[in-house]
């Protein structure tokens, strides 16, 4: 998907999109429970107001996520997408808890199923809308680099194997008679999401705690910065990485000889900066220079001078 993809696919259309998408599955899906009686078309019910809440609060933090930086916040609002897939975590899990709770009572009391079929029928149309919604957010959540937008999708997909499972478990249960596999299914299945809340909430925690890049947009900045060294004879240490919503950054020390102009050297950081902005796009780079064999007073006081790059070249 390429940086000028249509306006829809931008994330915060996508989860308006979302929004109007979980209204249609509550309703479908509650019309499925509602003929059938089926807790494991009810529990696939509740995912959906679930689902309806999280795209609602997902939405109102990429539209903060999304505000300029200003004077209270100089690096931005991106980290408010990290609050948005930390509550979708925590709903899911409400919502597991909810589901086992009812499939544990109608497993000791099994009820006859009814318009098993028109319940089906509904439950799949919504789990294929549910299934297209997420495909699309999935690769907008990459261009975009947006965790509301992952954990929205990701929230999705969960749904849609809580349906198939459901539908599996009905299916079953018609077949066989055992009416015991209704609930079952729906213990299943809510214990399935309970692992995938779990993981929303991890994932929402490291990003508040300023994660760093990946491995290979780490390596990718190593690589560029090794290059630059080799090239004009710098050297950098302190190489530090942290990601923030679709916004990267990096912080690290440029080493120049002596004898070099405050404009030579300040031409030198400006073609890093641009090197680095290539191989990660979005990078905000921040490079603070220093004479050769110099280092800051705090590095010579905790006696830490992490990621040296390309010293042997000087």
């Amino acid at each position: 998907m390429a940086k000028n993809s249509p306006v829809w696919l931008k994330p915060r259309n996508l989860l308006r999109i979302s929004v109007v998408v979980a209204l249609l599955t509550i309703v479908l899906k509650t019309l499925a429970w509602w003929l059938t009686g089926s807790v494991g078309l009810l529990s696939d019910a509740m995912e959906s107001f679930v689902n309806l809440a999280g795209a609602m609060f997902a939405l109102g933090m990429v539209t903060i996520a999304e505000r300029p930086a200003d004077e209270d916040h100089p690096y931005g609002h991106h980290k408010a997408e990290y609050f948005s897939a930390g509550f979708e975590g925590i709903l899911v899990i409400g919502a597991s808890i909810a589901i086992l709770w009812a499939a544990i009572a109608r497993l000791f009391a099994p009820q006859p199923l009814e318009q098993l079929s028109w319940g089906l029928l509904l439950s799949l149309v919504s789990t294929g809308f549910n299934g297209l919604l997420a495909w699309v957010m999935f690769r907008s959540a990459r261009e975009h680099r947006s965790m509301a937008l992952e954990g929205d999708a990701r929230h999705l997909m969960t749904d849609v194997w809580t349906s198939v499972g459901v539908v599996v478990g009905l299916m079953a249960a018609k077949w066989t008679g055992w009416l015991w596999l209704d609930p079952l299914v729906a213990i299943a299945v809510a214990l399935n999401i309970l692992i995938q809340g779990g993981q929303l909430v991890w994932q929402s925690s490291q990003g508040l705690m300023d994660k760093a890049l990946d491995s290979s947009e780490r390596e990718c900045i190593d690589a560029a910065l090794q290059e630059f060294a080799t090239q004009t004879g710098v050297h950098f240490d302190n190489v530090s990485t942290r990601s923030a919503g679709e916004r990267s950054f990096v912080d690290l020390h440029m080493h120049v000889p002596g004898h070099w102009t405050v404009q030579h050297a300040a031409q030198v950081r400006s073609g890093i900066e641009a090197a680095l902005l290539k191989v990660v796009p979005g990078l905000y780079a921040r490079i603070e220079m220093l004479p050769m064999g110099m280092e800051t007073h705090s590095e010579v006081a905790d006696g830490s001078l992490p990621e040296d790059l390309g010293k042997n070249s000087a």
